[in-house]
């Protein structure tokens, strides 16, 4: 397939008329120095198209123009404004194959992975266009009777969202969606190695109709200065940021000058426990799922597995054959199943994660050598008698490399998985219930997949514990981490 041809400003999207300028105040202009981000496709190394790069300038250009939109949006209708987001999720459907193609060119994930991204992002604007009109409030009596407590939910205000490359359209959605169903006035900035996904969205509000200044698209190489400049700005209360966790300290770090409300959903090192008692066949089909969907370049992908002995060499075999029988290429071709990491950097960092790891005496099942061809390709690699102290268990990997580690018991299984700073999500299979219930409530994370390799789903609330963040995404939840409560003490 040929690279897009790139314009300014369509009033239709397709995969060739994506616009490259900044999205401020309802209109598409050029970064204020001329500066522009190259994108590349990580197939190839190529550049496909060149975005504006904003300076901190745009930056309170785009507060300026959400804080004249917030006080006219945040007094709109509830059913006004889920009437916009319905109509979103209808462009954004009508336009699925268009946007998983352009995510595709600026990502390097699968087709199919791509489809299931715009599906999934999509949902997000249908299940906030319905949380809308659902804003919670109370009404009660004081426990002495001398007065009535009423609790209003009201909009934070401007929100500046930061969202990460590996799911450019769905964490644009999960975070656009819940803001604008409360009230909220946004400025999204996404990731410069995928910024493209983003613009094309801003592209479906301005068709959709959404008033000026209510969603603002500021792509930028230049994240600390541009986002550090909106939150010195006392008109933004609210960060919301998907990304790794050491950016996430240094931006709480950075919100805690102006008292920014946050929601951080940050790093994870997902444990993915078999017990000798599960189906293997199903431990391995959800292994998959959970460790290369995305071809491993999620959050929530399976980090470390963890295998009871009396069967860790069998689900190891097994684990290595699925891995082995993918298809690597480019995501556009057909059946193709898994394909290159996002840039040089990450293929490289994979690399030398799996180096380490051999070096520090586990054993190479298959994969473990990047093949010889252009693009930013890792092959799926299986690990063998992972040493506990190797790095691989240690770090987030986000690549196509599963681990494998075995264990005796049931205490030490939780002991292993809770072994780590981040607690996003633990996945857990086994043919007892009991179990799989019992280790779920002790496994130190915010969510937990029992005999299951995907958890994501809009009406869940999505957060982790300890370094894996702060707050929840999706679910009514969602819709409350835009809001502020205001008690107001009344006597009829």
């Amino acid at each position: 397939m040929t690279s897009p041809q790139l314009t300014q400003s369509p009033t239709r999207l397709k995969t060739e008329t994506v616009p490259t300028d900044l999205f401020i105040g309802g209109r598409w202009r050029p970064s204020s120095d001329g500066s522009r981000i190259e994108v590349v496709d990580p197939a190839t190394g190529v550049k496909i198209a060149d975005t504006a790069d904003a300076t901190p300038e745009d930056a309170l250009l785009a507060v300026d123009a959400a804080a004249a939109a917030l006080p006219a949006w945040s007094a709109t209708a509830p059913r006004a404004r889920s009437e916009l987001l319905s109509h979103v999720f209808q462009l954004m459907t009508a336009r699925a194959e268009e946007l998983a193609e352009l995510i595709v060119l600026e990502n390097g994930k699968t087709l199919t992975d791509a489809r299931a991204e715009v599906a999934y992002a999509a949902e997000f604007f249908r299940w906030y266009a319905e949380e809308a009109v659902r804003g919670s409030g109370s009404v009660q009596t004081a426990p002495a009777g001398s007065n009535k407590i009423l609790v209003l939910r009201q909009p934070v205000g401007v929100s500046v969202l930061v969202t990460p490359w590996n799911f450019p359209a769905a964490m644009a959605t999960r975070k656009i969606g819940p803001a604008l169903a409360a009230g909220c006035t946004v400025v999204l900035k996404p990731a410069s190695d995928t910024p493209l996904t983003a613009l094309a969205i801003a592209g479906l509000f301005e068709e959709a109709g959404l008033p000026d200044g209510v969603v603002n698209v500021l792509p930028s190489r230049r994240s600390g200065a541009v986002v550090s400049a909106m939150l010195d700005d006392p008109r933004v209360r609210k960060l919301s940021f998907t990304g790794s966790t050491e950016v996430g300290r240094t931006l709480l770090a950075a919100a805690s000058g102006s008292v920014v409300n946050c929601s951080m959903e940050l790093g994870g090192n997902a444990p993915f426990l078999v017990f000798a008692d599960a189906d293997l066949d199903r431990a391995v089909a959800e292994a998959m799922i959970a460790k290369m969907r995305n071809g491993g370049e999620a959050c929530t992908a399976a980090n470390r597995f963890y295998v009871q002995a009396p069967v860790a060499a069998e689900f190891t075999r097994r684990l290595a054959a699925a891995m082995e029988a993918l298809t690597v290429g480019p995501g556009l071709e057909a059946g193709v199943q898994l394909g290159p990491l996002v840039n040089a950097q990450s293929r490289d960092k994979v690399a030398q994660l799996v180096a380490d790891t051999v070096r520090a005496g586990a054993s190479l099942v298959t994969g473990g050598e990047p093949p010889d061809r252009p693009g930013y390709y890792y092959p799926p690699t299986v690990l063998a008698d992972v040493p506990p102290d190797a790095p691989v268990l240690h770090e987030e990997i986000f690549g196509p490399v599963a681990p494998v580690v075995s264990f005796t018991t049931e205490d030490e299984a939780v002991r292993l998985a809770n072994a780590t700073e981040y607690g996003l999500v633990s996945y857990v299979c086994t043919a007892d219930l009991a179990r799989g219930l019992r280790v779920a409530e002790q496994l130190d994370c915010g969510m937990v997949g029992l005999n299951r390799g995907v958890v994501s789903d809009p009406a869940a609330p999505f957060g982790g514990t300890k370094q894996s963040g702060v707050g929840r995404e999706g679910g009514h939840e969602g819709l409350l981490e835009f809001t502020e409560s205001k008690y107001v003490a009344l006597s009829w």
